[in-house]
């Protein structure tokens, strides 16, 4: 049986763990604000924020680094998951809003007099959890299957999931769609009756980010070093040759694909309460691009690589907006043509580049027997 990570591997994952879901939340909920070890709430939310998108960037890896599917409308996925829980979270406004009304503020405004049907259960906190999962899943799976079925691949997929993103971001900037239009969801109160902005809460979902990523990044590492990953790999390297074998691709291609909607959409969920806000901008193929960029920067076909990709480009951007916003896209284009041409596997190509000179090289004879007990 392959072991899921070597006892290296799980040490550092279950350090670094710990520092990001124990020791950062309780820094910042025991200690004052005077305090210089203090972690404020503009880091938790951030790191927060961080950690939603490094799940979206793992379900990339999935679909891209390990089965060749290069999909640029992830951020559809990601963004339906968080409108899914937003309807849960405006409900729960109540009266409190603006207008005073059980309707959400936007609808009031649009001299809506009811809920449309589709709002019907969106009070119930376990009905948006389903949706949340439900809702990104089963496009994903009706979308998949049409598209596989017909051997749609390649650049002719990602163009495809492309124009679908756009077309559901034009959608939802209507109004008369239900979904806020181009403001979107705001002003959330409360989830299950707990303030969405008390230290507390705010915490509590940082925290769930993080055993969320935790629990992703196992799962993905699980597949891949199982019998599916191993032909999930198959797929993307000689997808025809493995078809001749008798496999059925469509059925392998649409289970990861639709798997790496419902994680996106499950990490939507975490990162709308935080952030306090989503709209169309969310479904912006721009943003999907930004998804295939943080895992190229990372390395595909490495789950650690995409990851690393998110913090890293979230990071820069997050600077580069303030001190230098006009430049932003270009140096994001810039970071994309040299991982490309002179890091083709990412960051963590570069990291075991650098290993590989660390390590001293074994003698002949040393190699040769090593690679008799190998074959042996």
């Amino acid at each position: 049986m392959t072991r899921l990570f070597t006892p290296r591997a799980w040490t550092a994952i279950f350090a670094v763990a710990a520092v990001l879901v124990v020791v950062l939340p309780a820094l910042h909920l025991a200690l004052p604000d005077s305090h210089p070890l203090h972690v404020s709430s503009f880091w938790i939310t951030l790191l927060g924020k961080f950690m939603c998108y490094a799940v979206v960037a793992l379900a990339m890896d999935l679909i891209w680094g390990y089965t060749g599917i290069l999909s640029l409308g992830q951020g559809l996925f990601f963004a339906l998951g968080g409108y899914a829980f937003g309807m849960y979270l405006m409900r729960q406004i109540g009266r409190d809003g603006v207008y005073k009304s059980d309707l959400p503020d936007f609808m009031v405004f649009l001299d809506w007099k009811e809920l449309p049907w589709y709002w019907a259960g969106s009070d119930s906190f376990l009905w948006a959890a389903f949706l949340v999962v439900a809702a990104p899943g089963l496009l994903a799976l009706v979308f998949g299957f049409f598209a596989f079925r017909s051997r749609i691949k390649g650049v002719y997929f990602s163009i495809i999931t492309q124009a679908l993103t756009f077309a559901a971001m034009l959608a939802f900037f209507r109004n008369d769609m239900g979904f806020g239009g181009n403001n979107g969801f705001t002003d959330f109160k409360r989830i299950l009756g707990y303030p969405i902005t008390a230290p507390e809460m705010r915490t509590l979902l940082y925290v769930l980010s993080g055993l969320y990523l935790l629990t992703a990044l196992i799962v993905a590492r699980w597949i891949v070093t199982s019998k599916l990953g191993r032909v999930l790999t198959a797929i993307r390297d000689q997808e025809s040759r493995l078809m001749f074998l008798g496999y059925r691709t469509l059925y392998f291609k649409l289970f990861i694909w639709t798997l790496a909607a419902a994680m996106s959409g499950i990490a939507g969920a975490l990162y709308v309460p935080q952030v306090g806000i989503i709209n169309p901008s969310e479904m912006s193929p721009a943003n999907s691009i930004e998804i295939a960029i943080w895992a190229a920067v990372g390395g595909r076909g490495t789950l650690f690589g995409p990851i690393l990709g998110a913090f890293a480009v979230n990071g820069a951007k997050s600077w580069f907006t303030v001190a230098y916003p006009e430049y932003w896209l270009y140096f994001l284009g810039l970071l994309f043509v040299l991982v490309t041409l002179l890091l083709p596997r990412g960051l963590m190509g570069l990291a075991d580049r650098l290993r590989s000179r660390r390590t001293p090289a074994r003698p002949a004879e040393e190699t040769d027997l090593v690679l008799r007990e190998a074959r042996s």
